[in-house]
């Protein structure tokens, strides 16, 4: 019997080894869950309890799989739905396939229940590959380019599908005019591009003349971790790591200075403060003014996106290509600088900055100085965790006080940055690595907003998992910290209690009735054993940890004059003044103390 098109759909999927697909039901896509019904749950069909988690899932799946993310919604607000995770895939480059429900085509044009424009409201998110499909012949070719422009341009693509069609007999295109064939799947083994030779001997001219060079490594950098290395030993450079980058290099390595920005290090601040060569691998950083002065430095770019070389500091010499092949092609034609003594400053820096992280962490900031959370997790975590930070506060320490080792894999919402994110990239996490422990670092702001759902969906799934382990820490603060701070530090205005304060919950509780291994702590001395606990759990596990709110997580570059113009902001009339005073000279203290600063 002739299949229907949703079930030629699934096939097609299975065809490209899709194991997955992240999705909410609705009447939009009733025909295609009969589908899954009859293909035995094949690709498997993973419920989430909003259709923004489902998409935020197959990104975090397509992040840390390397694989293609899929999502799925039913028609008008299943689809609308969407549309954020989907924007978080189009800004952090990832490679996600988004199937679509519409009412039925007679319907189209009629006002119809749920029926909207779908194909104007993806235009803009899905602007690499959308399309409607409405005959069957249609089909293979509208699947097949999706997933095969995903993967090309690591973008969010869009299909389709009216309900009607999805119940109708598949029938295939034909050898005829205005029909469109398609080819079978393939492996999509991407072609290695290396950059021209005598564009290859300028950059190493330029390398090889600077004496105090600097290292900027991205997420594109993630596949050339060796070369990285062997390209920082010949030119004593450091390395600093954009936030999507943080997991390319271990922070084991002496002259790796952490990451970048306003949630980075003081080391990537003087790193780039202080060279005169600048090498950018796979990123994109966006805020310049923590790279170096325009025309202080003479800078190569590497990357695989013509679109994105010199878009953030004047490039002398662009290398479009792929960063490990680029690298090693490079490295033959680089010299090694004896005069280590930029080197061994960047050591110093580096040393003298763990030393201020750790005292910093253990200031007493009643009930727990947030730092110490993250501190002491980094003694602890297993060398294989996959990390997943949401967007907040929480950032800030996943960003500063989390030493990557080992194969440890880590990531957030970079540029979008939106809240929520945690959880559901957890969730995309473990189905992509089921035998890995996963560690979700979020705040209470993200819980209250979707994190306490999803805790549904980890209850629903965790014994499929070959490592029960999930664990989720929750930063309880009861309020929404990272706009506080930018309200004080950039608004130059007190907090705002009633956009700011949050409800208190007892997320511990919440965790406990879905059957998980639950924690609270309001303690210090606490937290050792509470992480120790959670991370031999025998399934997932929650730490409801109450934080001081008062911390605040100083920029690298802040200066008195800075924190002084924050003070003043803050006695106007912000409820907590005295307390963040105090909590931030005690922070800068440390880093005077102990850093360059």
């Amino acid at each position: 019997m002739a299949p229907t098109v949703a079930e030629y759909l699934l096939g097609r999927l299975r065809e490209w080894g899709v194991e997955y697909v992240f999705a909410y039901p609705g009447d939009g896509i009733n025909g295609i869950v009969v589908a899954f019904g009859k293909a035995d749950n094949q690709p498997r069909f993973i419920q989430s309890r909003h259709e923004e988690m489902s998409a935020l899932q197959a990104v975090g799946y397509a992040k840390f799989s390397g694989q293609l993310g899929v999502c799925m919604a039913t028609s008008g607000p299943g689809a609308i739905h969407l549309l954020n995770g989907l924007y978080d895939a189009k800004l952090d480059h990832v490679p996600v396939v988004a199937i679509l429900g519409q009412t039925a085509r007679s319907a189209m044009g009629g006002s119809y229940q749920q029926e909207v424009d779908l194909q104007a409201l993806f235009k803009d998110v899905a602007s690499e590959y959308l399309v409607e499909v409405n005959v069957a012949e249609q089909l293979p070719n509208a699947i097949d380019r999706a997933i095969r422009t995903a993967y090309a341009r690591h973008a969010p693509t869009a299909v389709i599908i009216p309900s009607d069609l999805q119940e109708e007999t598949y029938r295939p295109p034909r050898h005829v005019f205005r029909d469109v064939p398609s080819s079978p799947p393939d492996s999509l083994n991407p072609p290695v591009i290396v950059p021209a030779e005598e564009d290859l001997a300028r950059a190493a001219d330029v390398l090889n003349a600077g004496s105090k060079v600097a290292i900027l490594v991205g997420q594109g950098a993630r596949g050339a971790a060796e070369e990285v290395v062997r390209v920082a030993d010949l030119t004593g450079a450091g390395v600093a790591k954009a936030l999507l980058g943080k997991d390319v290099l271990s922070d084991d390595l002496p002259y790796v200075t952490g990451a970048i920005g306003l949630l980075g290090t003081r080391p990537s601040y003087e790193l780039m403060r202080d060279c005169d060569t600048l090498l950018i691998v796979g990123s994109s950083f966006p805020y310049t003014q923590f790279l170096p002065e325009f025309g202080q430095a003479r800078a190569v770019q590497i990357d695989l996106d013509p679109s994105m070389i010199g878009m953030r500091y004047p490039i002398e010499v662009s290398l479009l290509g792929d960063a490990k092949a680029t690298l090693t092609e490079l490295i033959p034609r680089l010299r090694r600088k004896e005069d280590r003594t930029w080197r061994e400053t960047i050591e110093r820096n580096v040393a003298a900055w763990w030393t201020t992280v750790e005292r910093q962490a253990m200031l007493d900031a009643r009930p727990v100085n947030p730092m110490r959370i993250v501190w002491e997790l980094s003694s602890r975590i297993p060398e294989n965790a996959i990390v997943a930070a949401d967007s907040g506060s929480a950032a800030d320490w996943y960003a500063r006080d989390l030493r990557m080792r080992g194969q440890m894999r880590g990531s957030l919402s970079g540029t979008l940055a939106t809240m929520g994110a945690g959880v559901p990239y957890g969730i995309g996490a473990k189905f992509a690595h089921p035998d890995r422990p996963v560690v979700a670092l979020v705040g209470d702001g993200a819980m209250q907003m979707n994190g306490m759902a999803e805790l549904i969906t980890v209850a629903k799934y965790y014994r499929r998992w070959a490592d029960p382990r999930f664990v989720v820490c929750v930063f309880h603060n009861n309020d929404l910290n990272q706009v506080t701070w930018e309200l004080r530090a950039m608004g130059g205005a007190p907090k705002f209690e009633e956009s700011q304060s949050l409800p208190d919950v007892s997320y511990a509780d919440f965790a406990h009735d879905l059957g998980f291994a639950a924690f609270s702590v309001d303690s210090p001395d606490a937290l050792g054993s509470a992480w120790d606990n959670a991370l031999r759990a025998d399934r997932p596990a929650l730490l409801d940890v109450m934080c001081n709110p008062n911390v605040p997580p100083i920029p690298p570059h802040a200066s008195w004059d800075q924190i002084k113009s924050t003070i003043e902001a803050m006695l106007k009339g912000d409820p907590d003044a005295w307390p963040v005073i105090v909590q931030g000279l005690k922070l800068k203290a440390q880093e005077l103390a102990h850093g360059r600063g």
